[in-house]
């Protein structure tokens, strides 16, 4: 077996869940490539040492870029806030390591852009793995999803109305953060969850060519560290309608302030032939709707994951034994070792999350001037 050495940028929630799944992924899919955790780098020396301990990493560090020097690393993983996200994912590629980063790749399409031409500058004599960390997409469920809407099984699809929202910001009382940054982060809610249903409703649906967006402030300030206020500088909700390179029309909302939701993921997509329902908060269940029922005798059914979902039967052999969370991001570093040593393709790739930006960048842009806009300007 295989060692992939990995050296992990931030140990905050989202590089939590890097670490539990790299530990834990020899034990749910072995194969071929293991990935051993080398090195985690924090903001100083004592935090580093202390999160590389916890994490189960061999060394910790205060400098990230001791990551780039390092012969046993050959993945950098990147789980820091929006605005480091450009400068560290050039450096790794420069220094010739796979890259694996947390969503959204960047704060808008221009930096995305600039990571992509150093990736095509760097990349003619080796070849580079590049994978965003968008985990709902390797749901078991959703992989089956995209079996059924590929072979047709919903007919011609007709809508998609997707959603993420959550409440974490829904209290005055929740202070600022880096989150409510333009300089930091970017977007609000859009780059943050909004980015998850732009990534679900493309991966299903196809790309977004056009949309009408609207976006909202709707707790203007907020305290800081030191008790004063300060101004949100970006939304906590937003909506768009959208259509498709299909012609098929959907409509997209995202907010932080939600009340009420708390893994607010959730999409409907109607068929000529059946619609499907589906909500992250019960993410081991599809319902579906088929068409063509005896009078009295229609209406939803709820099917529960199975074996037959791709991925599912490498932690359990029977069906309603229901995954979380955490096994989601199992899944994803899994097809992360399969594109390193099976050259396999990774669920979003620097081109498709640069398209993602530019579906975020054209919404900003079409709230602004309260227009349709083609995505990307095209």
């Amino acid at each position: 077996m295989r060692d992939i050495g990995i050296g992990l940028i931030g140990s905050g929630y989202i590089g939590k869940t890097h670490a539990i799944a790299y530990n834990a992924h020899n034990a749910v899919f072995g194969g071929p490539a293991r990935p051993a955790c080398r090195a985690l780098a924090e903001i100083d020396q004592a935090k580093a040492d202390r999160e590389a301990r916890a994490l189960g990493f061999e060394r910790g560090t205060g400098n990230w870029q001791d990551l780039l020097i390092a012969d046993d690393i050959d993945v950098i993983a990147i789980a820091t806030p929006n605005a480091l996200h450009k400068e560290m994912a050039i450096a790794a590629i420069k220094a010739g390591k796979h890259v694996y980063i947390e969503k959204p790749l960047a704060l808008d399409a221009p930096e995305a852009d600039e990571i992509i031409a150093v990736h095509e500058a760097q990349n003619g004599a080796s070849r580079l793995v590049h994978m965003l960390g968008y985990n709902y997409l390797c749901n078991p469920i959703i992989s089956t999803v995209k079996t059924m809407l590929d072979s047709g099984e919903l007919g011609e699809l007709v809508h998609f109305r997707g959603r993420h929202n959550e409440d974490y910001m829904a209290s005055p009382e929740v202070p600022f953060s880096w989150r409510c940054s333009k300089a930091a982060a970017g977007t609000g809610t859009l780059g943050d969850m909004g980015s998850h249903i732009i990534s679900m409703a493309m991966h299903l649906a196809g790309p977004i060519v056009s949309l009408c967006g609207d976006t909202d402030i709707v707790i203007p300030s907020r305290k800081d560290q030191t008790g004063a206020m300060r101004g949100v500088e970006n939304e906590d909700q937003a909506q768009a309608i959208v259509r498709f390179a299909s012609g098929m029309m959907g409509f997209l909302e995202t907010s932080r302030v939600a009340l009420g939701k708390k893994q607010g993921l959730a999409f409907e997509i109607v068929g000529t032939k059946a619609s499907i329902e589906f909500d992250q908060e019960r993410m081991n269940e599809l319902r579906l709707y088929e068409g063509g029922a005896p009078d009295g005798r229609s209406g939803f059914k709820t099917i529960l994951v199975d074996t037959h979902c791709p991925d599912f039967s490498a932690f359990c052999p029977a069906p309603g034994h229901g995954l979380g969370y955490n096994d989601l991001k199992i899944i994803e570093v899994n097809r992360l070792m399969k594109a390193i040593v099976e050259d396999a393709p990774v669920p979003v790739d620097l081109y498709a999350a640069r398209d993602i930006e530019l579906v975020i960048d054209t919404w900003i842009a079409s709230a602004a001037q309260r227009a349709w806009q083609d995505v990307g300007g095209a």
